[in-house]
C-alpha cells in the first residue's frame, strides 16, 4: 500500500512496484485518515508512507497501524534526510528509511527486504549517521545508560524498575527514548547491541 499526498508519485511509484516481480500495490491513500481507514480494508503486508501528509504525518500512520495491524510492515519513503526525522520513524515502527532520490528498484528491492523481515536503511543514511554519531549512547540520559545495561542483562522491564526503584512505566519511557536515540526499533535489538559491544570489551 503507497500513503503520499501527490498523486503523480504515488502513481509513479505504484507503476514501479506492479511491474516488480512478486509485488502489486493493493490501495493507495493521500493522508493519515484514509490511509488507516484502507489499511484496515485491505490489511497489506507492507505499507510505503511519506512522512508530509495533509492531515499528519506518516509517523501518525505508522502508530496507529502498529496497534491495529501489528503484522503490517512500514517503509519510509521521504525527502527529509535528517537524524530526527530517521530516529522517529525506526521508533514508530518503520522497518526501512529510504530517501525518495533512489532508483525504482531500491524500492522495490527495499519493500521486498521488509516483507522477509528485514530492517534496513539507505545507504547514504548509514553512512551519515554513522560518521556523525559514532557512538550511538552518546545522548543517553545516565537512568537511559543504568537500563541498557539491564536489559543486556536480561532483566525484564519490571525487574529493572525493581533494581532501579522507579515505576515500571517509567522504564519503558526510558526505552522508548533510547531507542530512538540509538536508531533502533526493539528492545530485542538493544539486548543484541550490548551483547556484541560486551563480547569486544565495551563498558557502558
Amino acid at each position: 500500500m503507497i500513503v503520499d499526498d501527490h498523486e503523480i508519485v504515488r502513481r509513479g511509484i505504484a507503476e514501479v512496484v506492479d511491474r516488480a516481480e512478486g509485488l502489486s500495490v493493493v490501495a493507495e491513500a493521500g493522508g493519515v485518515a484514509e490511509a488507516v481507514r484502507r489499511a484496515e480494508l485491505v490489511q497489506p503486508d507492507v505499507i510505503l508512507v511519506d512522512l508530509q501528509l495533509p492531515d499528519g504525518t506518516g509517523i501518525d500512520v505508522m502508530k496507529q497501524l502498529k496497534e491495529r495491524l501489528p503484522h503490517t510492515k512500514a517503509v519510509v519513503l521521504t525527502s527529509f534526510d535528517d537524524d530526527g526525522a530517521l530516529a522517529e520513524s525506526l521508533s514508530a515502527g518503520a522497518c526501512a528509511y529510504l530517501l525518495k532520490n533512489v532508483r525504482g528498484a531500491e524500492i522495490t528491492d527495499g519493500i521486498r527486504a521488509v516483507a522477509e523481515g528485514r530492517t534496513l536503511l539507505d545507504d547514504r543514511t548509514v553512512t551519515r549517521r554513522r560518521a556523525d554519531h559514532g557512538d550511538p549512547t552518546a545522548n543517553l540520559t545516565p537512568s537511559e545508560r543504568k537500563v541498557l545495561d539491564l536489559i543486556g542483562d536480561g532483566l525484564s522491564n519490571r525487574e529493572i524498575g525493581e533494581r532501579l526503584g522507579v515505576a515500571e512505566k517509567t522504564v519503558k519511557n526510558h526505552i522508548t527514548s533510547l531507542l530512538a536515540k540509538m536508531g533502533l526499533q526493539r528492545r530485542t535489538q538493544v539486548a543484541a547491541w550490548v551483547a556484541g559491544q560486551r563480547a569486544v570489551g565495551w563498558r557502558n
